[in-house]
């Protein structure tokens, strides 16, 4: 956010640096040991892991001896090779424990699945969560210059397109591979010779494979970037201020045709990527359901030349170990396939992991509490302050800003647009990072304090008020979880809005909708008050909290920040000079410096740009004349937050009955 007025981009419109995005979306980052930290992630569950295995190998090893029983099955129990007749008791032995390993293996199978799908959905839930709270550490600029849909996509399409690699590859590489170890000396047991010319393509298969792999993972690069952009144009055009944007603008069609595109090219990719390897894999299928046919036809030249080695049951025996060959070879190169086409999407996941906070705590950050100034005392020296993404020769946002804030002293940022206000209100809490000078919070430099604890004790009341589409009793306890109804209650009668939310059908269970927008501004705004209230900080930032708002809602709402400022230091940012006329301190910032400071009249007298300021709001607000002017009178019929025949109640009625309630801290100056 910058100066006063914020900004962001608007639904249906790119950013400038889009393609660069795109890009750098597409190209995979280099991430070193990127193998062995994607086996780390197994750790935590090391001894599931050396039980699925033990599994995987009983139930591997179980499988190939049903081959070794047919052999026997053959040639000892249906056709002897003395030419006897059928040794029908051990061929009922022999059925019986056919039977019993298939029974076993299936039994096997089905705990080990259990385990395997276990291991791995939540090895992905932890990389999930890991991302999302290493996402939470992130500074505020990260958010400013990145695409929510970019995050969204690497929190939900990337970490889900490797959760089937997580769940299945190390059973699927152990099972398979003792599987095919097992079967090679199977059919090395039976005959070497068969084996030989089983195996004999093995190495240009190999080969090939290698090959598709990294097709495959170029395109899975290609497709998580088609995702992140899908998801990022279903993020800023299906949101309420998404909808009413192009629904105001007619621009429904394009959004739609828009997104269109960007489907068809998800679709084109999807297809690319389902294809990429089937030919290889056709190929493959075919070349092992040749074998047995070769290898009835080198019997035949074996039988033809007098070797009496090669008998009816080891011709069914090999043949039925090679065909258990087929699907565990395949299944190994889909896992290499896989593996080759995930380190893509692991890469990306870990790229995020690997960011810095470019705000953190210094190794002997000290709590709040433990500050030597009085706490709600705020001091800057000499600050100066540059976003990091601005050019090199643009001009600074701040540049050697100084102002002390006494405790329970309100001071006020006025100003144009752009000057800096903004910026200042957000390094106070370390939002932002000052890039020169010092500021002070209660004594110490911010850079010295642990951020939870500057955080916990400052509130902030912005332009965009943020609801979640929850009930408006829990948007309200997000400040303070634990909080009573009583207590609920007491900071929205504070912030003039309890009688509002009252005449609701369900009261505080009234659910506000996304970003609240089944409230008006006015209810909003208070609602925002309220829960700053129950927070109960000793530090209010406000930031043109009233600037959205129709004169009559602007001023109940101000009488409810009045009414939360008593007390408090207050750093408020105001466009409407009315809302601050009252401030002990008005700092007037231009151009990242402040050039007056003082009283409204002190300033008015001043005629600097202050006074321009005020001049030109003279037409709407009659600011000049405020100090002389009447009182206004108050109509309770015409307030749009009061019911006619109800007696307007003073926030001085309201605050006096409810203080206790809130909270009646050591550090407030009243």
């Amino acid at each position: 956010m910058r100066g006063g007025g914020g900004g962001g981009g608007h639904p249906g419109f790119r950013p400038v640096d889009t393609e660069a995005q795109r890009r750098a979306n597409a190209e995979a980052p280099e991430i070193p040991n990127l193998g062995r930290r994607v086996v780390a992630l197994f750790r935590p569950y090391k001894w599931s892991i050396l039980i699925t295995g033990v599994l995987v190998v009983a139930g591997a090893g179980i499988a190939v001896i049903p081959p070794l029983l047919v052999q026997r099955v053959f040639d000892d129990a249906l056709f002897p090779v003395d030419g006897s007749a059928p040794d029908l008791s051990l061929l009922w032995k022999l059925v019986l424990a056919m039977i019993a390993l298939f029974l076993l293996s299936a039994a096997v199978g089905v705990v080990q699945t259990w385990l395997t799908s276990t291991v791995g959905n939540r090895v992905t839930g932890d990389l999930r969560v890991k991302l999302f709270d290493h996402l939470q550490s992130m500074e505020l600029g990260f958010f400013t210059r990145t695409k929510t849909g970019v995050i969204q996509s690497r929190l939900q399409n990337d970490v889900g397109g490797v959760s089937g690699v997580l769940t299945n590859t190390v059973t699927s590489i152990l099972g398979n591979t003792v599987t095919v170890v097992a079967s090679l000396v199977a059919m090395i047991l039976i005959d070497w010779r068969l084996t030989i010319i089983a195996v004999v393509l093995m190495p240009f298969l190999i080969l090939v494979q290698r090959r598709v792999g990294q097709v495959r993972a170029r395109i899975a690069g290609e497709t998580q970037e088609s995702l992140s952009e899908l998801t990022a144009i279903t993020q800023e055009t299906l949101s309420v201020s998404g909808i009413l944007l192009s629904k105001s603008f007619n621009r429904q069609r394009t959004e739609s045709a828009r997104y269109a595109d960007e489907n068809i090219n998800q679709v084109r990719l999807q297809v690319r990527r389902a294809m990429s390897g089937q030919g290889f894999f056709a190929v493959v299928q075919v070349i092992m359901a040749s074998v047995p046919a070769i290898i009835y036809l080198v019997s035949g030249y074996l039988i033809g030349g007098g070797t009496d080695a090669i008998t009816a049951g080891t011709i069914v025996a090999f043949t039925t170990v090679q065909a258990r060959l087929l699907m565990p070879l395949m299944g190994l190169m889909r896992v290499s396939l896989d593996l080759q086409t995930s380190s893509a999407l692991f890469a990306r996941i870990f790229e995020y992991l690997d960011l810095v906070p470019a705000i953190r705590d210094a190794p002997d950050a000290i709590d709040v509490a433990d500050a030597p100034g009085p706490l709600g005392r705020i001091e800057f020296r000499d600050v100066r302050f540059r976003y990091p993404d601005a050019a090199a020769d643009a001009r600074a946002t701040l540049q050697g800003v100084s102002f002390t804030a006494e405790p329970g002293q309100h001071v006020a940022f006025v100003g144009p647009s752009g000057a800096g206000k903004t910026t200042v209100l957000y390094l106070t809490p370390r939002l932002y990072e000052a890039s020169g000078g010092s500021v002070l919070f209660a004594g110490e430099d911010v850079r010295r304090l642990t951020q939870e604890s500057i955080v916990d004790n400052v509130g902030i009341v912005s332009q965009e008020t943020y609801l979640f589409h929850a009930t408006i009793r829990e948007n309200l306890r997000y400040a303070k979880p634990d909080a009573t109804d009583a207590e609920v209650e007491a900071a929205c009668r504070a912030a003039n809005i309890h009688h509002v939310i009252e005449r609701f059908e369900k009261g505080y269970d009234t659910v506000v909708g996304e970003r609240g927008y089944r409230l008006s501004g006015g209810e909003k705004q208070r609602i925002a008050i309220a829960r700053v209230l129950l927070k109960d900080p000793p530090v209010l930032l406000l930031d043109e909290a009233t600037s959205a708002l129709d004169t009559v809602s602007e001023r109940v709402v101000q009488e409810a920040l009045d009414a939360a400022a008593r007390g408090r230091t207050t750093l408020s940012i105001a466009h409407r000079l009315s809302t601050v006329i009252a401030a002990d301190v008005i700092h007037v910032v231009e151009a990242g410096r402040i050039v007056e400071s003082g009283t409204h009249a002190s300033l008015l007298a001043a005629g600097g740009l202050y006074s321009e300021l005020a001049a030109q709001q003279l037409a709407t607000t009659r600011i000049l004349e405020a100090e002389d002017a009447e009182p206004p009178a108050d109509h309770p019929d015409r307030r749009a937050d009061t019911p006619p025949d109800t007696p307007v109640v003073t926030p001085e009625e309201v605050l006096a009955a409810g203080r206790g309630s809130v909270g009646d801290p050591k550090w407030r100056a009243d």
